[in-house]
């Protein structure tokens, strides 16, 4: 999901979307605990997504 994206949503969207990524990468992280999973990289994307969406979740509570 890019910047451009991320800014347009609205902030319960961004609560959503957080939860949803957060259950994501719960799944993934323990997928690749037993076995290891095709492309490790997804977990940090999604883990790198979650702080993306969090910082703009913050920047527009605060607005």
């Amino acid at each position: 999901m890019k910047n451009a994206e991320i800014n347009k949503l609205g902030v319960e969207e961004l609560a959503k979307l957080i939860v949803n990524e957060q259950e994501n990468l719960d799944r993934l992280k323990l997928a690749h605990a037993i076995s290891p999973i095709e492309n490790p990289m997804r977990i940090r994307q999604t883990r790198r997504l979650i702080a993306r969406l969090n910082t703009v979740l913050n920047v527009k509570s605060q607005a």
